[in-house]
């Protein structure tokens, strides 16, 4: 299961209501920090879910509002909050951009509080932890090296209990060992095998972030099936030529991707202060009736074929 809290859901410029670009994602004791856009820090303190295992900033693009938020960060970092390291992960033209406002701007000479490293993606699956895969793929905005994210569980055979109830399975390590594949001997002689107690393979949860984009025929096959896409929403189609203009979406657009991806549930972010959440979420539910808008603070869970908000 996969965990989404909405830091900033504004486009381009904070509002009252919304703050700039900023979502974490989690699964179990990872954390990753999609964009930060200016003001996130305040934005991580009010949601109370604090700096703690925050070592990993994943960034979809060199725009302003969605780097200019770990100037204020790091420097947080170097006078009073205490993290191990902290990773940042881009394409190269957004990593020079960062770099030169980290060590340019903040740091002036200094050394960073902490590790600091920054690294360059390229499409791909870039981190791979025990039953998940962090993957890279390009997206079309303004300039190169733009990118989305997907976050995949690993498929898994599910522990059946029943069954390893009746074949005297202790609980304890030889249920763990069953789990990883290992076969056991029972204290009465028995081997008890992994396939004994293990279900048929099932499919993990597939959930896809894509920052700010002009085009969606180059994401459908990124986006296929998951159970949860977030995406931009900058316009509305009456302002359909803008969109165009400026290289964004509308909810329509949005919306026509979820379809002919196969999504589960639609999560439109990234609005523009000229409009309403409401109306925004009207255009696109015409097209796919299973969206919703983010607000900041929103958190998901991302479930195999379900999502539930919390």
């Amino acid at each position: 299961m996969f965990e989404i809290l909405f830091l900033g859901t504004s486009a381009s410029a904070p509002s009252i209501q919304r703050g700039l670009a900023g979502q974490v994602v989690s699964h179990n004791e990872y954390r990753f920090l999609v964009d930060c856009g200016e003001g996130t820090q305040r934005q991580i303190l009010q949601s109370g879910i604090g700096f703690k295992r925050m070592t990993r900033v994943l960034l979809t693009h060199g725009h302003l509002d969605h780097i200019l938020g770990l100037g204020g960060l790091l420097s947080t970092f170097l006078k009073w909050e205490s993290i191990e390291e902290l990773e940042i992960f881009g394409g190269r033209t957004t990593l020079e951009r960062v770099r030169t406002l980290l060590y340019d701007v903040v740091l002036r000479g200094n050394q960073p509080p902490m590790p600091l490293k920054l690294t360059e993606l390229t499409p791909g699956v870039f981190f791979d932890a025990d039953d998940f895969t962090v993957t890279a793929f390009p997206v079309s905005h303004r300039g190169p090296d733009c990118l989305g994210y997907i976050f995949e569980e690993k498929s898994r055979q599910p522990f059946l209990a029943s069954k390893a109830d009746a074949l005297g399975v202790p609980f304890g390590p030889e249920r763990r060992d069953l789990v990883a594949g290992k076969p056991v001997t029972l204290p009465d002689g028995r081997v008890v095998a992994p396939e004994d107690v293990l279900g048929e393979w099932e499919k993990g949860s597939k959930f896809v972030v894509v920052g700010d984009t002009s085009r969606t025929d180059n994401l459908v096959e990124f986006c296929r099936d998951a159970d949860a896409l977030v995406i931009e929403s900058t316009y509305t189609e009456e302002e359909a030529d803008m969109a165009k203009k400026f290289s964004h979406l509308t909810a329509k657009m949005a919306a026509e991707l979820a379809v002919k991806a196969g999504v589960k549930k639609l999560i439109l972010t990234h609005i523009s202060r000229r409009y309403r959440g409401k109306d925004v979420l009207a255009e696109a539910q015409v097209t796919f009736p299973n969206t919703v808008v983010a607000r900041d603070f929103d958190h998901y869970q991302i479930k195999k074929e379900q999502e539930r908000k919390i």
